[in-house]
């Protein structure tokens, strides 16, 4: 089916449903809206007529929603609210949920080197941006935590292949407080990784110099 064969009428009731949207909705749930119909033509049609424009259609992983063109979040900057501030804790425990996910507690406090407070997770998933995933299959069967779509709008990413990214929207200047200590918390993580590398094979040179001694 072309894009001129979809009925201009689907089309406006597809904008119509996003528009009322108070989340991201996938095409079979805006379809559920209109009689089961087939939406993704409708879709491929009003994200090209949205294309340059003020607002913009965008797809997330399997969701749609309208939202404001990024190179004009600034203007809307004044009325957004107060951005949500994390503890030291908590941006460590996104950071190395998002770059790990599923994890549990006690996986998250192996990477942090110390104990994580259950306050900490709460905070992550109040704001709505982590969510339990399930449970581990191992003795205890802990629970396990995965980021949500809401993180993935919120940082303005499409899936979690474009964490790395993170660098470019701080150079757009659409990084708030909470973003900035994300991104250098990453960095840290990084950095810490590569010397624990480094260490491991500072020791394997040691033991094998032994040996040879020996």
């Amino acid at each position: 089916m072309t894009q001129d064969a979809v009925p201009d009428d689907l089309v406006r009731a597809v904008e119509a449903v996003l528009f009322a949207a108070e989340a991201p909705m996938s095409a079979a749930e805006i379809g559920e809206h209109l009689n089961g119909a087939d939406v993704r033509d409708a879709l491929a049609r009003l994200a090209a007529h949205y294309d340059g424009r003020g607002v913009e259609l965008v797809k997330r992983g399997p969701r749609w929603h309208l939202q404001t063109a990024p190179d004009l979040a600034h203007l809307l900057r004044r009325e957004r609210e107060e951005p949500k501030r994390l503890s030291r804790a908590a941006t460590e425990c996104l950071a190395i949920i998002a770059y790990h996910e599923p994890v549990s507690r006690a996986e998250i406090e192996s990477i942090r080197g110390v104990q994580t407070a259950k306050g900490t997770l709460d905070v992550l998933m109040e704001a709505g941006w982590v969510r339990a995933a399930g449970r581990r299959e191992v003795p205890g069967r802990p629970v396990i935590y995965a980021t949500t779509p809401e993180f993935l709008t919120h940082f303005g990413l499409a899936n979690r292949r474009d964490l790395p990214g993170l660098a470019e929207l701080r150079a757009a200047g659409l990084l708030e407080p909470v973003e900035d200590a994300l991104e250098r918390e990453i960095a840290s993580i990084h950095e810490n990784a590569k010397e624990m590398r480094l260490e491991e094979g500072d020791t394997e040179a040691s033991l094998d110099m032994g040996d040879e001694t020996a």
